[in-house]
């Protein structure tokens, strides 16, 4: 019986062209499986292109599918003909995946209440900002290095501006020293996308360099551990707990990672659950890629944080 897979899909960028993003969401036997992603300077064209491209290339051939998309751009193109004079690149990546599954189009109108597509929208924006946050600046005046500097729409809005930047546009570790100690926890997620036949390896250990899961999760733990020496303005943190789940997804080929840390300091634990996502993704590629050249880590992200003066966030 041929699998009927729903995918959600958005695009976003500042300036057009400017720094963007591309949020998607594949639902699958009623489970959802979030995919985000961002580039320095793009259109936002690309990116709804891109979305498109990002979400069929993690559903199997030959499979239902449903893509909606509030972009008349991509769906007119793909349904109507519409000419195809820039993003050649992407459009031949789309055509290809297309022509190995049975895909119907489905426009939606943004920002009219479609909640699959809102969230889509959310992850697009979000990566769009993130990709802003880290677009290399212009030359600082103050020597031959570059500093990190607020771009307009950052100075805009108050609560949004850089901590670890000074009036100057020039890096600096962030003094938590006045704060109190509180608990604070944080959880992170990522995946690895990978072939069915190196899914079934793992689930039987028969991976040459030894038991993946049980290595990705101590190389998480111990990645947690060192997040203030990869990363050079975090704070070294006394770790209460660090915890890493891998799940094994026969439907998606995917090892889903989770990583919560926990720690009662003085400043937030982010970075150490992000951390231990990222190295135990690594490891899991490192330890698969003699039979799998094909496999790409997904979305890693952050999605809770508890504790501090910003209180608790839930972004999913």
């Amino acid at each position: 019986m041929t699998e009927e897979i729903q995918i959600y899909t958005d695009g976003s960028c500042l300036g057009n062209p400017g720094p963007g993003g591309w949020g998607t969401i594949v639902r699958r036997n009623g489970q959802d499986i979030e995919l985000a992603g961002h580039e320095d300077e793009t259109t936002n064209n690309r990116m709804e292109v891109l979305a498109a491209i990002k979400g069929l290339e993690t559903v199997p051939e030959s499979s239902k599918i449903t893509l909606y998309s509030d972009s008349q751009y991509l769906v007119n193109t793909m349904t109507k003909g519409w000419k195809r004079k820039v993003n050649t690149d992407l459009w031949s990546r789309l055509d290809v995946l297309v022509s190995r599954r049975d895909v119907t189009w489905q426009w939606v109108r943004g920002h009219a209440g479609h909640r699959e597509n809102e969230r889509a929208d959310k992850l697009a924006t979000g990566m769009a900002d993130i990709s802003e946050a880290l677009a290399p600046s212009a030359p600082s005046t103050f020597g031959d290095t570059r500093s990190i500097a607020m771009s307009s729409r950052q100075r805009d809005k108050e609560q949004k501006h850089l901590t670890h930047v000074d009036e100057h546009g020039k890096v600096k570790m962030v003094d938590v020293g006045g704060k109190a100690e509180t608990t604070r926890e944080a959880v992170a997620k990522g995946s690895v996308v990978m072939q069915r036949q190196t899914i079934e390896l793992i689930k039987k250990g028969e991976m040459e360099k030894g038991d993946v899961l049980s290595v990705a999760r101590i190389a998480g733990i111990m990645g947690a551990k060192r997040a203030s020496d990869l990363i050079p303005l975090c704070h070294p943190l006394p770790l209460d707990q660090v915890k890493v789940e891998l799940e094994l997804d026969d439907i998606s080929n995917q090892v889903h990672i989770t990583a919560t840390a926990r720690t009662t300091a003085k400043t937030g634990v982010e970075m150490e659950a992000l951390t231990a996502v990222g190295i135990a993704a690594l490891t899991i590629y490192d330890m698969c890629k003699a039979v799998d050249r094909g496999m790409h880590i997904e979305s890693i992200r952050l999605v809770r944080k508890h504790g501090g003066k910003s209180g608790d966030i839930v972004l999913e």
